[in-house]
């Protein structure tokens, strides 16, 4: 039932509210005096770093907080009710029926011994009291709206034979099926690919609009945010310190620490010589240590003595409709440039350093993976590789989950062999090299910084021993008097303070984690690191510091870096080159200002599209690719790309369904395709900005 269906107020009207979860040691304050307000079809963002507590505000309207989670001030209003007052049997009627939430992952919200079809149909049967047949008919028009292909089958499917983004369509779907008057998206995309986060987030606007659902957009994506919001609210260590509608905030912030976020992330403007990312000093204050006045005080470039510390700072009006939690607001020259910076450019690159010719790797697997039984097949992860990488250069490695790009890495550090191809490190050949029967000097050549600094560490061992042993095995030194030096030299070099040698990983921050990653990625005065993903799990302060890091120590070391990322907006603050792979392809290969400039591989054009950009002076063309990426044990004949690939009817024949592409090559930019010259010349820019 739904609740009161002549209201017309705020959908959503939270008021000061303070959230505090109680340990037997003490209270620990999570969200304090926080406001913001949802209107009937208006999506509000919710931006900050972890531990900001976007996430408690939504359990708090939820009104799941755990044992001990409480509210501890404030009011939560749904359609002017106050959630606190409501039974528990009205609760249970409004979640999931008024109020519905998405999280990050979807394998936490379905059921794996469930087929789809039964737990879509779940919904209606317990909220509307619907039989069978209706039930199911509207789970088939809900999966239809939500553009997932052949609805009856994807119905009679497990949620494992689902592809990612196929799943979080599905929770989607599920979340819509009551028709809710509010929708909580928490990090809803953030697991996904770059396409498929772009098909999802222009589904979710269709829908919201559809449907006439209210929205509270959870994330740490200012470009998201900016492609799905109407209005935005930024929080900073459990209290909300801006607020307004999304041109006002993005384009006359008025907060110290949206502009330390603004300029922390790689938006087109941003150089990595001239105009390099701001990483926000110090670190995020822990909830029981919060400084007096103002939490953002010990990392503000603006902070006065006396006066923003003095007592806890209110809320103010910053203009129509624009709120800021800061005193000193309007004495601030918003417009003023940083500092520009005084590092040294880049050293040019210099001759290559690693080589790799027509490289495969094939993997065969049984039919039935399970018993063995079957036919074999092969799965073929790279297909005919053909690059150079030059000393001191960064060459990104961009491209969907499942293209090759881990599989290219593994062969590169010796923990795959190559089925076919070279790869020349210097002047030996190593593809058929496994880690093992390299020497020292080999292993130490090719380092790795991976994606997840949580898993690759050693939780019993401390921070020290852990690049000790790095040390060990690549024979450094004579003594460990020696490797204790070396390793000390490393923490200066990855700028964390020497006493960090005796703690443990615990003890450490995310950021602090990779850069202990870092560091022994460089122990052996690495020629070649591959970083796969080094700052996609980190906060976006704390990646600008790793990616300045990583620039730093090339610089220093005349290091070549191969970076592997889906992020295009990172590719292109860091990178020299940048290649491009699709289902073990590369499709193309060119300079970073090639590849963001017509003419593009249709992929390519796609991938730049999907990438959300927190600019408001952006404009971009709208792609979205149908359909998810072909398996690699059973990819299309011909081009690679050509399922989903929008030039397709452009050339003539059934080419591009019976001939792999050749290699083209403009100038030294290759791009594996069959469109004609005229076609290429006709493409229009992706990326563009604006006129003031």
């Amino acid at each position: 039932m739904k609740q009161n269906p002549d209201y017309d107020g705020p959908i959503l009207e939270i008021d000061r509210l303070s959230i505090s979860f109680f340990t037997r040691l003490r209270e620990i304050p999570a969200v304090m005096d926080f406001s913001v307000s949802v209107q009937p079809g208006e999506a509000v963002g919710l931006v900050g770093e972890s531990g900001c507590g976007k996430s408690t505000v939504a359990l708090g309207v939820m009104q799941d907080l755990g044992v001990n989670g409480r509210i501890v001030g404030g009011t939560i209003k749904f359609k002017g009710r106050d959630l606190a007052e409501m039974s528990q049997a009205e609760l249970r009627d409004i979640r999931g029926n008024e109020i519905a939430m998405i999280y990050q992952e979807p394998m936490a919200s379905l059921n794996p011994a469930m087929k789809i079809g039964k737990q879509l149909m779940e919904v209606p049967i317990l909220h509307d009291g619907a039989d069978e047949q209706a039930a199911y008919d509207m789970a088939l028009q809900t999966v239809t709206d939500v553009k997932l292909p052949d609805p009856a089958r994807i119905l009679d499917a497990y949620p494992h034979q689902l592809s990612g983004g196929q799943q979080q369509r599905i929770v989607i779907a599920m979340a819509l099926m009551s028709k809710p008057s509010l929708l909580i998206l928490d990090e809803p995309t953030t697991a996904l690919d770059v396409t498929v986060e772009a098909g999802i987030v222009e589904l979710v606007k269709e829908l919201g609009v559809k449907y006439g659902t209210s929205m509270l957009f959870i994330s740490h994506n200012l470009g998201l945010v900016l492609e799905t919001c109407d209005r935005v609210c930024v929080m900073y260590s459990g209290e909300a310190v801006e607020d307004g509608a999304i041109a006002e905030v993005f384009d006359r912030m008025r907060h110290p620490y949206t502009q330390a976020l603004f300029r922390s992330i790689p938006l087109p403007s941003a150089n990595k010589t001239a105009r390099p990312l701001v990483a926000i000093p110090g670190n995020f204050p822990l909830p029981h240590e919060r400084p007096p006045g103002c939490n953002f005080g010990p990392r503000c470039d603006y902070f006065e003595a006396g006066r923003c510390d003095a007592q806890p700072i209110p809320m103010r009006d910053a203009g129509p409709g624009h709120n800021s939690r800061c005193v000193r607001f309007e004495e601030i020259d918003w417009d003023a440039p940083p500092e520009a910076s005084d590092k040294p450019p880049a050293p040019a690159p210099g001759a290559p350093v690693l080589k790799v010719s027509n490289l495969k790797k094939y993997y065969e697997v049984a039919a039935n993976a399970l018993t063995g039984g079957g036919e074999a097949r092969v799965v073929k992860a790279n297909e005919t590789i053909d690059f150079e990488a030059r000393e001191s250069e960064t060459l990104a490695i961009v491209g969907e989950s499942g293209c090759g790009k881990s599989t290219l890495a593994k062969m590169l550090m010796g923990l795959e062999t190559a089925t076919d191809g070279t790869i020349t490190l210097g002047n030996e050949e190593i593809q058929d090299k496994p880690i093992e029967d390299r020497g020292p000097s080999q292993v130490s050549d090719v380092q790795m910084v991976f994606q997840n600094p949580f898993d690759t560490l050693n939780p019993s061992m401390t921070v020290g021993r852990q690049i000790t042993r790095a040390l060990e095995v690549f024979d450094y030194g004579n003594s460990d008097d020696d490797r204790r030096q070396r390793m000390l030299q490393l923490l200066d070099l990855v700028k964390l303070p020497r006493e960090f040698a005796d703690r443990m990983p615990r003890q450490l921050s995310g950021g602090q984690k990779q850069r202990v990653g870092i560091a022994r990625a460089f122990a052996g005065d690495a020629k070649i690191v591959v970083a796969d993903e080094p700052v996609s799990a980190l906060d976006v302060s704390v990646q600008a510091a790793v990616t300045d890091l990583l620039m730093e120590i090339q610089r220093e070391h005349k290091t070549t870096l191969l970076f592997i990322s889906h992020d295009l907006s990172i590719v292109r603050y860091l990178s020299d080159r940048i290649m491009v792979m699709y289902l073990g392809h590369v499709v193309e290969l060119g300079t970073t200002e090639e590849v963001f400039a017509p003419p593009y591989h249709p992929y390519t054009e796609a991938l730049l599209s999907a990438v959300p950009i927190a600019d408001t002076h952006v404009v971009k063309k709208q792609i979205v690719l149908e359909g998810d990426i072909p398996s690699a044990m059973n990819p299309p004949p011909g081009c690679p790309f050509q399922t989903r690939c929008r030039w397709k009817e452009k050339v003539p024949g059934a080419l591009c369904e019976t001939e792999v592409p050749p290699m083209r090559n403009f100038d030294g930019h290759q791009i594996k395709c069959h469109l004609s010259e005229e076609d290429f010349a006709s493409m229009e820019p992706v990326i563009q900005i604006a006129a003031e």
